[in-house]
């Protein structure tokens, strides 16, 4: 019996399960819970509720279908970010190549400062409007 519960996974809501469910698999390079992959073309996709897995099986990622969902107005506070993802990369060279592939994807920049000699990062917003930072560690 361990002495602390464990963490399952994080969870997002949002209005469009799949479609951010889509954009970090194909970030994170997670993969579907058996059960929850995409359903074949031509046949509609109910879900609503998504679980990504890491590489090792693991649980990463969960999204959860709300009917609506108001995104934060980060920097500004009139709406909070109340959770935000922290990723991190080994080198600035990495850190451009992966804001590239996070706008392709369709991620909104918020914050570039990469400027920074410390702790150079972007602040991205996802598909749903919740905040994620990629920054070298």
């Amino acid at each position: 019996m361990s002495e602390y519960p464990r963490l399952l996974h994080t969870v997002l809501d949002t209005t469009r399960p799949r479609e951010l469910a889509e954009f970090y698999r194909r970030l994170l390079g997670l993969h579907y819970r058996p059960g929850d992959e995409p359903p074949a073309e031509g046949v509609a996709d109910d879900a609503d509720w998504l679980v990504l897995l890491d590489p090792t099986g693991a649980r990463a990622l969960a999204f959860q279908e709300v009917d609506r969902l108001t995104p934060t107005t980060w920097p500004e506070h009139d709406v909070p970010m109340q959770l935000h993802l922290d990723l991190t990369v080994p080198s600035v060279a990495e850190l451009q190549r992966q804001r590239e592939r996070a706008e392709s994807l369709g991620a909104r920049l918020l914050l570039d400062r990469t400027e920074d000699p410390d702790e150079p990062l972007y602040v991205f917003a996802d598909l749903a409007g919740h905040p994620f930072c990629i920054f070298v560690a």
